[in-house]
């Protein structure tokens, strides 16, 4: 069945953002925000706790699952290509062409979304889920069928995806998926989802040898009482991975830190601002300037 993502949907636009050259250490401005929509007016979005954190960095915001920098960066790096990036790691549902789609309005299997995570844990490359090796008749070598999937084409670049890898790993070490740490310390990395009205709850991640997604909802798409993504999904996901990975060495992720921060504002609103503030500031100092000659002309303090 295809439902709502959520937040789930948002390491798409990260995603994107590194494809693009942003870094985890450039900074959006989290705070109330509206846009004006053709043919629907004024739309006013608001973080999940309805709290805004400032200049975050967009590490921060993914890990914190803030909705506003989400959109801001989805609009600034452009709706086309979050939707081109998600499509070739396999989201092939039809995806909403609006803002909103930053915070995962549109519909997806659950299926698809575990299969594009495994592109990010992939190095950048595309996997097509598959769940049969090969079919063949007993005795006979020939082969019937055979898995129709694994790896495609890169989406975006190995250290791209590095980055997004090392920003979900702290979503579970000191975001929204805390409740999914790994009891033996095995490195992971995730993101939870929760949509409109709590009708569907996901937790998605992996280590270095595994892929996992939670999805919880009702038959009937009624809200669910008390469940959000980071919550009993996240505690589904550790107790599978618990069980899937016992025997395991324990493998570092293919994760990549980035380079030192380098603060560079993400959202055109921000440039207009401060394109809109030098002006000012030049003519203060111009008029600072012919004060001290007229005071040094016409004598006074």
């Amino acid at each position: 069945a295809k439902r709502q993502t959520g937040s789930s949907f948002k390491p798409f636009i990260y995603a994107t953002a590194l494809e693009l050259g942003y870094s985890p250490y450039d900074t959006v401005v989290d705070e109330p925000f509206c846009m004006n929509i053709p043919g629907s007016g004024q739309w006013c979005p608001e973080n999940y706790s309805r709290n805004y954190k400032g200049t975050v960095t967009l590490t921060d915001a993914l890990k914190q699952s803030l909705n506003i920098p989400a959109i801001k960066i989805s609009e600034s790096v452009g709706r086309d290509l979050v939707h081109k990036v998600a499509n070739e790691f396999g989201i092939k549902s039809e995806l909403n062409d609006t803002p909103a789609m930053a915070l995962g309005t549109s519909e997806a299997t659950l299926l698809e979304m575990t299969g594009a995570y495994s592109g990010f844990l992939n190095g950048g490359s595309a996997v097509v889920p598959y769940g049969l090796k090969e079919l063949r008749l007993k005795g006979d070598d020939e082969v019937l069928m055979g898995t129709g999937g694994g790896i495609r084409e890169r989406v975006i670049q190995t250290e791209a995806a590095g980055q997004l890898t090392w920003m979900m790993e702290k979503v579970i070490t000191e975001g929204t998926g805390r409740r999914a740490i790994l009891p033996d310390g095995r490195p992971a990395a995730g993101k939870t989802g929760t949509s409109n009205d709590a009708r569907d709850a996901w937790f998605i991640g992996f280590t270095a040898d595994y892929v996992v997604g939670v999805w919880m909802g009702n038959d009937d798409n009624s809200p669910l009482s008390g469940v959000t993504g980071g919550g009993l999904p996240a505690d589904i996901w550790r107790e599978t991975m618990v069980r899937v990975n016992e025997g395991l060495p324990i493998n570092p992720l293919p994760a990549i830190a980035p380079e030192g921060p380098s603060p560079q504002m993400v959202e055109e609103q921000q440039r207009q601002q401060q394109q809109q503030q030098a002006p000012t500031q030049e003519r203060r100092q111009r008029d600072n300037f012919i004060q001290q000659v007229l005071r040094d002309l016409l004598g006074g303090g």
